[in-house]
Order: C-alpha cells, then structure tokens, then sequence
C-alpha cells in the first residue's frame, strides 16, 4: 500500500501551483480556494477598508493598555471637561477622565459583546434551520413558529424585553442579544437547506444508509457554513447598534465600564457644550458598524459560487 503525498511547492514554483488547472490533493484544492478569495478580495477597495478597520479594532483591543495613555477610571475634576489637545486626545468627560483611553477600552467590550454574540447565535440559527429544513412535517412547522414569533418583533425590543428580564449586564446583553439574532439565521439556513437536500450526493448518502442527523452534520451543514457566515458578519453591525443601545439606556454594560453606548449615554447631557463626549463614541460606534457591513459585503461576493 503505497501513500501519496504532494509536498508543498518551493517559492518560484507556488504561482504555478497556485494556477493548475486540476489540483492534485486537498491541500492544493484548497490553497487555490484561499489564493482565489484572497484575489478577489484584494480588488474590492471597500472590503478591504472595512477589514483594515477591523482588524485595528482588534489590535486595539489586544494591545490596549499599551496603548492608552491614562487611567480609564481615574478622576481629575481640574481637567474635566478638557477639549481634545496634545494631553488628551479626545479631551476629557465630566469626570476628568481620558476620553482616549476609554475608547481604546472600550474596544474591547464591544468586540466581545459582538463576536460572543456571534459565537452563540450562529451555531443555533445552522442548527435548528438545517434540522427544520431537511425533516421538514411537524419538526418544520414547530421550529418555523418559533422563529415566526421571534421575528415578530423588532431585534432591539425584544433585546430590551430579555435583558430587563434578566437584568442589566455585560454576559445578560449577550444572552438577550444572541436570543434576538439567530432566528433569522434560522430562515437562511432552512431555505438554503431545501435547496441542498434535493442534491444527489445527499440522495446517495441516503442510500448508503447514513442517518438523517448523520447527514445534516456532514452534508447539509458544511454547505450552509458560507452563507451563515456571510450573513453572521453582517449582523455585526446590528449587534454592536443594539449592545451600544442597551448600554445607552443603562441596561447593558454598568458605569464606570468604558463600554461605548454608556459613554455616549453620559455624554449627551453636554453636547452643547463638550461636543466630543458624545461625538467620539458615537464616531467610534457609526465606524466599527461601517467597517463590519463594508466587509460583510466583500465576504458575500467571494463566497458567493456565481463569482467564482
């Protein structure tokens, strides 16, 4: 029994490999997959603006005490209400506190809120819209009026409804939020997946007497996966909209957390006066919603099989 390996191609040759027209493993198929995406992504300047945001977001948030260059809690009522200068970027709030730093935190609340968020919504919407699609009869019907009731309402009162429910909160606004976005990625899955189950190789894996569940897991969800992720990153911006809504409204993230939307809440009361209190959080928000719709956009072009 003799075993094949393709190694990987040396630097002169990776362009050629790259461009065979019939790759000759796996690992070749799927490096031309990535080398492709990766193409078209280049050539979409949007996407890659919304991508370059992101990911400074990111390192923001990774890297934010080496980057703030105050005490986010620290109070100096001397220098309250400081407008943007050499001493602090963003001026000061009402309390004396670096608006800067505060930012550069509170990157990193609004990114675990939207990628937790993600992480609990997605897998439940592929779930019960893969299972609901391919079982169809009653297991369509029950799953579909649960979605039904779901989106009945709009995502942020029904957000609203869950975390007054569970009470304000960092970890209960991902719980309410999650428990507002996945039904519509429920219908996605469960309309992509009335597709799939017509399919021949699902027909023969049927055949060959895989189990429906077997099935759903290996064939049906696999085949989702790009359309859910697409649609995942698009909701990024409606999710980080909600949690700066309930952190606006004092039922998200609790003061003195540098969370955006409660930054933004404080800072209202002295628009008229200190501009950049509530300026530059809501900048920070309207630029991190842009930047996950604008690559969102790029991701469904490349993923999308007509354009390959």
């Amino acid at each position: 029994m003799s075993i094949h390996l393709t190694a990987a191609p040396r630097a002169g040759s990776l362009k050629t490999w790259l461009a065979a027209p019939v790759p000759a493993s796996r690992l070749q198929a799927r490096a031309q997959q990535i080398w492709r995406a990766i193409w078209r992504l280049r050539s979409n300047t949007s996407a890659l603006f919304g991508f370059a945001i992101i990911l400074l977001l990111l390192l923001m948030a990774i890297f934010a005490p080496l980057i703030a260059t105050h005490d986010i809690y620290a109070q100096d009522l001397s220098a309250r209400l400081q407008p943007p200068s050499r001493a602090h970027f963003f001026g000061t709030d009402e309390l004396g506190r670096d608006i800067f730093s505060r930012i550069v935190f509170g990157a990193r609340i609004t990114l675990y809120i939207a990628i937790l968020t993600a992480a609990i919504a997605a897998p439940v919407g592929l779930i019960v819209g893969t299972t609901a699609g391919y079982l169809g009869g009653w297991v369509d019907i029950v799953l579909m009026r649960i979605v039904d009731v779901f989106l009945a309402f709009p995502s942020l009162v029904l957000a609203l409804a869950f975390v007054a429910a569970l009470g304000p909160g960092i970890e209960n606004s991902v719980i309410a939020i999650s428990l507002a976005s996945w039904p519509p990625i429920a219908r996605l899955a469960r309309a992509e997946t009335l597709t799939i189950r017509k399919s021949d190789y699902v027909a023969a894996a049927r055949l060959q007497g895989a189990s429906s569940w077997q099935i759903i897991r290996s064939d049906i969800v696999p085949m989702c996966i790009p359309s859910v992720v697409v649609r995942i990153t698009l909701n990024m911006a409606a999710i980080i909209l909600t949690a700066a809504g309930l952190g606006f409204l004092g039922l998200g993230a609790q003061p003195p957390s540098p969370e955006w939307g409660a930054m933004l809440s404080t800072g209202r009361e002295f628009m008229l006066t200190s501009w950049w209190i509530a300026a530059i959080p809501g900048c920070s928000i309207l630029l991190a919603s842009l930047a996950f719709n604008l690559f969102g956009d790029g991701l469904r072009d490349i993923l999308d099989p007509r354009h390959g």
